[in-house]
């Protein structure tokens, strides 16, 4: 079978781009988890690349730098994903035609990736504050000039339909960002110590009853 193993487009800079939306109130610094394991069944992107992209997500638009302390988690699940390779058929055409018409840039075959994705708001006690959805679809042309190689193609297809799972995403966790940034700093605070009076108590600037003192000079009158 041919493989086109050349293309004209940056993988890697196709791969690893996020736009810039950042939410009006970000989120404090979380632990962050990513569960992809529905990638596994298909031969495109790995574990490893949808952490790359879900990492990039969180540094440009989601929250605030790192820090030491840790005020909840968010969580990244895949659901799921398929792919599907179409337009297969005319690659008899194009080894009959010594693939003239790849050389001029018409595709090979396609590459489409459906995926579907949940994002997790967790604060420090694992209380589940939010989730949201989000879905993705995409379509790679394998071609020369215009296209990417079937090599690079259904990885490109995975995470294509991941960041517009993200995409969509986004939106829905901007308009809940203030209160779950509240929500969040709020459980991590710790519990304030509340000291409840006793009747035997002693408090601050108080002292214990106690008789009057004994003025050593009073005169005392007898009545005779």
């Amino acid at each position: 079978m041919f493989l086109l193993t050349i293309g004209c487009r940056s993988m890697n800079r196709a791969l690893f781009t996020m736009p810039t939306a950042a939410l009006p109130a970000r989120l404090p610094a979380l632990d962050t988890t990513l569960d992809a394991s529905a990638l596994l069944a298909s031969d495109g992107a790995t574990p490893s690349d949808a952490e790359r992209l879900f990492q990039l997500e969180l540094k440009r638009n989601l929250m605030e730098p790192e820090d030491s302390a840790k005020f909840g988690y968010i969580k990244l699940q895949i659901i799921n994903a398929s792919m599907k390779r179409t337009g297969r058929g005319f690659q008899v055409f194009q080894m009959v035609t010594l693939m003239t018409p790849s050389f001029l840039g018409v595709p090979l075959e396609y590459f489409r990736t459906t995926l579907q994705a949940e994002l997790h708001i967790i604060d420090v006690h694992g209380n589940t504050l939010a989730t949201y959805t989000g879905k993705g679809a995409s379509k790679i042309r394998v071609a020369m000039y215009h296209g990417y190689s079937q090599k690079g193609a259904p990885r490109l297809a995975d995470i294509e339909a991941l960041r517009q799972a993200l995409n969509e995403i986004r939106p829905q966790l901007a308009n809940d960002a203030s209160a779950l940034r509240e929500q969040l700093l709020a459980a991590a605070a710790p519990d304030p110590v509340v000291i409840t009076a006793t009747p035997d108590m002693i408090t601050l600037g108080d002292t214990p009853d106690s008789p009057a003192p004994t003025d050593s000079t009073e005169t005392r009158v007898s009545n005779k």
